[in-house]
């Protein structure tokens, strides 16, 4: 079952360039597939209830245009399958015409948020969701591994506006601090993002970046050297 909702970029939303930034688009998704579920009586407050939640494992973005200030736009989201513990969910935001203007594809772990471990979603669930045809397009693999980092940002803490309701950084969030790592005037198109661990608010944030030809590797680290997310930029 498709949901879509409709909005307008706004100021907000916007970076120097006047368009509408890839954290303010991963935000978009974010908010479509909370609509979503809020609507079919799978939100966050039934899923406090039952101790569990749904955490974002991978995300595959491509980017064909950010759309500018003041555009009208339709984000569309839908499950695309389940397997165990996980589910897959597509996006699209298009314009007010239909020009396709962004998709992704992402993967989440249904998750008992007492043990921390991921559990078999119910079928109720699952059911409410439904499944769609999966987006026909290419996101490459869901495993992203970091290559031998070039540049050693500086360490630096969660802090409160990090964390989402489930008191871990939000993805975006991480999403957000990974472009920060990011050579000035780079310009992302494509965006994988493998999250392996959550981090909480007072963790600290060990940045590693390395430039390759065709993109760029970022890794925020904890103090062991273990990666809390490794996202490839293109």
């Amino acid at each position: 079952m498709k949901y879509s909702f409709t909005s307008r970029i706004r100021y907000s939303e916007i970076g120097e360039d006047g368009c509408l930034t890839l954290p303010g688009l991963i935000n978009y998704f974010q908010d479509c597939s909370t609509f979503q579920s809020e609507a079919i009586g799978e939100g966050v407050a039934e899923l406090k209830k039952r101790g569990c939640a749904w955490v974002l494992s991978a995300w595959q973005i491509h980017i064909r245009r950010y759309p500018s200030l003041g555009e009208a736009v339709k984000i569309t989201t839908w499950a695309s399958g389940f397997k165990g513990f996980l589910g897959m969910r597509n996006f699209t935001i298009e314009t007010e015409d239909g020009e396709m203007l962004a998709c992704a594809n992402s993967i989440w772990s249904y998750v008992n948020m007492e043990t921390g471990h991921p559990v078999r979603a119910p079928k109720e669930t699952t059911d409410a969701y439904g499944i769609d045809d999966p987006i026909d397009e290419d996101f490459g693999e869901r495993k992203v591994k970091m290559p031998e980092a070039d540049f050693i940002g500086e360490p630096f803490p969660v802090r409160p506006h990090n964390l989402d309701t489930k008191h871990h950084v939000n993805n975006a969030q991480f999403s957000s601090l990974a472009i920060e790592c990011l050579p000035k005037d780079f310009s992302v198109h494509r965006m994988r993002a493998e999250y392996k661990q959550q981090a909480h608010l007072g963790d600290i944030l060990c940045p590693r970046r390395a430039e390759m030809e065709n993109g760029c590797f970022v890794s925020l680290n904890d103090e062991k050297g273990q990666s809390y997310v490794v996202v490839e930029f293109q």
